[in-house]
């Protein structure tokens, strides 16, 4: 029988120790302690699960080669001679053979004469946290680059309306200061826009796209709504981005297409000129490649000049068309036909060879049109048929007399 010769308080002592040792085994934190030559001293259960070693195998081996601290070789040793003020973020690799970001607190033990003679950390993975941050600064960044790059405002309003966010390099073209508006309430900084019907349909949750001119600078405008997890909008989130560079190009470009128009239809006008060669008799010398766009513009022009000069004949003159395709030569057929609608007789002249041909082989029936060699025949011809038709007017009998 073995009799205890330990006083109470030294008992009590050893009970509290033998308690603190079970605590730090089962704490949730990593818990190493290493001495003044970096021998491990102390491992808890934490730290095995996270890194591996059970800490038999840990004791006595030294701690900046069973963790060590990526890319600082002396990180530990450090710590000998810095307060525990700071957490320090390691990177070690896991039981699980992948890296993670370790958060250590640390606090260094001293004797009684007050000399350094270890060092006790607690850590945990703090790998998710740091991703986030890293996902945070990636996200800032481009956000950052976009706004200073590109003429943009990138802004944010709460419920009320008050500006949370202003930025951008479009802020200067607007005449402000980014940041200006941070604190103020929009609709007070513009009432009575065309803007704020928008701003106010997506506090209510609808988006919206918009273009708008203010001091000479045109604006191209998204409003979106930022809503909660209940699905509340609680912010509207929006980009103003400057568009005054294309739009102006746009202008350019559409005044240069008006005046290549212009210069086209000139040069239509100038490839098929109407010209009166007779009273009452209008000819159209035709030149170049015939194709139905040329024909549909021709029909429109020959017909509106009939009606308003009051012609009795048109003369299409083909001698300088050197090829119709086949649509084209039915739509010659139809201007002939439309002519005599409006009382004036068409009359088709100078075709060529390769023309008449792919008139033939279309079955294209000209027996009702009248074709003539060249245009002297056609001028001839218009000028017998009014010579007659004056002599049939003038040899009718006179109306009796009451």
């Amino acid at each position: 029988m073995t009799v205890s010769t330990a006083s109470p308080e030294e008992v009590e002592d050893e009970r509290l120790a033998r308690g603190r040792a079970r605590l730090l085994q089962r704490a949730p934190l990593a818990i190493v302690q290493y001495g003044a030559d970096l021998t491990i001293q102390d491992w808890n259960g934490a730290a095995e699960r996270l890194f591996g070693p059970a800490r038999r195998e840990a004791l006595g081996r030294r701690v900046d080669e069973l963790l060590p601290a990526s890319g600082d070789p002396e990180a530990w040793r450090r710590l000998l001679a810095e307060d525990g003020a700071a957490p320090r973020v390691f990177r070690h690799v896991t039981r699980d053979g992948v890296a993670a970001h370790v958060e250590w607190r640390h606090e260094r033990l001293l004797d009684e004469r007050g000399e350094v003679i270890g060092v006790g950390v607690f850590g945990h993975d703090v790998t998710e946290r740091v991703e986030q941050i890293r996902r945070y600064e990636q996200k800032e960044l481009v956000l950052r680059t976009v706004a200073q790059t590109l003429p943009i405002i990138i802004w944010a309003i709460d419920s009320e309306g008050i500006f949370t966010f202003h930025e951008g390099s479009g802020v200067a073209n607007a005449g402000l200061q980014e940041g200006e508006h941070v604190g103020k309430n929009v609709f007070e900084l513009y009432a009575g826009s065309d803007g704020i019907d928008m701003l106010r349909r997506a506090l209510a949750g609808e988006g919206s796209h918009s273009l708008n001119s203010t001091h000479g600078v045109f604006w191209e405008n998204w409003e979106i709504p930022v809503r909660d997890e209940r699905g509340e909008v609680y912010a509207v989130v929006g980009l103003t981005l400057d568009v005054s560079q294309a739009k102006n190009t746009e202008q350019e470009l559409r005044t240069k297409l008006e005046l290549i128009e212009r210069q086209q239809q000139v040069i239509r006008d100038l490839s098929t000129p109407i010209i009166q060669v007779w009273d009452g008799i209008l000819t159209l010398p035709m030149i170049g490649v015939l194709d139905s766009q040329r024909t549909a513009e021709v029909m429109d022009t020959l017909l509106e000049a009939i009606s308003r000069m009051g012609a009795r004949y048109a003369i299409l003159d083909l001698t300088g068309v050197d090829m119709v395709d086949t649509k084209t030569a039915s739509y010659l057929l139809d201007l002939v036909g439309a002519i005599r609608l409006l009382g004036a007789e068409g009359i088709v002249t100078g075709i060529r060879s390769n023309v008449a041909q792919t008139i033939v082989s279309l079955g294209l029936d000209l027996k009702n049109i009248t074709t003539l060699g060249n245009l002297r025949a056609a001028l001839q011809h218009c000028i017998r048929q009014m010579s007659k038709e004056r002599a049939a007017g003038a040899t009718q009998p006179a109306p009796e007399r009451r």
